[in-house]
């Protein structure tokens, strides 16, 4: 089924997706990183928000719920495992779980290692996919409270959806990304081309938001730990997956 999606970006560099099934039901803010644009962008466009999906506790994704709630009545959706650091939750999920926009299911993903709990909302039926701070576009997120074992777990789990499916993802952090992923695999043509595409959207003050699994198997270093080429540029060659994935991590965190 159609799924409605609208871009709102938020505070520096957030972005929090309003999301209405173009047929029928009700309308569901994905994070709340700035209420009062949330609620302003809703209100222009006539959506009224029945529901919030909260990814994950980071207040750049729930500090806007208790604000955006008590202005709609918007019921909060949020995972079990962080539902007390996030506070007023009217429903709890868990991986596996289904929840509904209008005729469109979504599945919960979890995505953990940014944050433990950290959740991810997939659509299979429209091709979509939110996920928070675990993938972003040539990026993941910093790991703050998981391990690799467990990050990898997650990018895992994305990186096997369909192709096609597209990835909105929690910030605007692509070309800073793709500057980075250059320095890894700076020979990958496809990366080339994305870093390229990603400067002249930004140029035009344009999102770079969505973008598919498939541009991201093929340009994100974060999806490529089983690459001979990158392994072999990060002297890993018989390296354990976690282990590239790791040290992926560390040199972005330095970068």
């Amino acid at each position: 089924m159609p799924l409605d999606v609208h871009i709102i970006e938020c505070l520096e560099d957030n972005y929090a997706y309003l999301l209405r099934c173009a047929n029928s039901g009700p309308t569901v803010i994905v994070d709340t990183p700035d209420p009062d644009k949330i609620l302003e962008e809703a209100g222009k466009i006539g959506w009224d928000i029945d529901e919030i999906w909260n990814t994950h506790h980071h207040w750049d994704h729930a500090g806007g719920n208790d604000k955006i709630r008590e202005a709609t009545g918007a019921k909060v959706v949020a995972a079990a495992s962080e539902a007390d650091k996030i506070g007023h939750v009217d429903r709890m999920v868990s991986h596996g779980d289904y929840l509904r926009v209008g005729e469109n299911e979504a599945e919960v993903l979890d995505v953990g290692g940014h944050t433990s709990g950290h959740i991810a909302f997939y659509f299979g039926g429209a091709d979509t996919v939110f996920t928070g701070d675990t993938l972003f576009n040539l990026g993941c997120g910093r790991m703050f409270e998981g391990d690799p074992e467990q990050f990898l777990t997650s990018l895992q789990r994305l990186k096997h959806l369909p192709g096609a499916t597209s990835v909105y993802c929690g910030h605007e952090y692509t070309v800073k990304n793709g500057e980075f992923a250059l320095t890894v695999d700076p020979d990958n043509t496809l990366l080339q081309a994305y870093v390229q595409m990603a400067k002249e959207k930004r140029a035009r003050n344009e999102p770079t938001v969505p973008s598919t699994i498939r541009a991201e198997r093929g340009a994100n270093p974060f999806l490529r730990w089983d690459d001979p080429v990158l392994r072999s540029r990060l002297n890993m060659d018989e390296a354990r997956d976690a282990e590239v994935f790791a040290e992926l991590r560390r040199r972005k965190d330095a970068f």
